[in-house]
């Protein structure tokens, strides 16, 4: 019962929406990737809220969080809170993969063997 009152949580709506309407490029790139089960056959959601974070990519069968990680990510203040952020999201058992910008718009193959490395070894 508690946990059902984590997820996707009314307050968070419009926050998800409007990171869905304006996705940098690189989030559209591994959208476009990882919709419709495409990825051994795993489904994954969009700006799904875990708790009071938005986590970009989420499969809730395997609690995995997906970040793609931009420029503001770099900086120090953003790192703490990112590394806060990954704490208490794994404290709820969710598993992380973290990707750059770079990674997407550089190496998405490598990107996606990396997924699919992790879901096969998950399920």
């Amino acid at each position: 019962m508690v946990m059902t009152k984590l997820y996707n949580l009314e307050i968070l709506k419009s926050r998800r929406r409007v990171l869905r309407r304006n996705p940098p490029s690189p989030e559209i790139i591994v959208w476009n990737t990882v919709r419709n089960r495409q990825i051994d056959g795993c489904k994954f959601k969009r700006q799904y809220s875990v708790g009071r974070f938005v986590i970009d990519f989420f499969c809730p069968e395997l609690k995995l969080a997906v970040e793609i990680d931009g420029d503001t990510h770099y900086k120090e203040s953003e790192q703490e809170k990112d590394r806060h952020r990954q704490q208490y999201l794994e404290k709820l058992g969710i598993k992380f993969l973290r990707f750059t910008n770079q990674d997407i718009n550089e190496n998405l193959n490598g990107v996606v063997e990396r997924i699919r490395e992790y879901i096969q070894t998950a399920v």
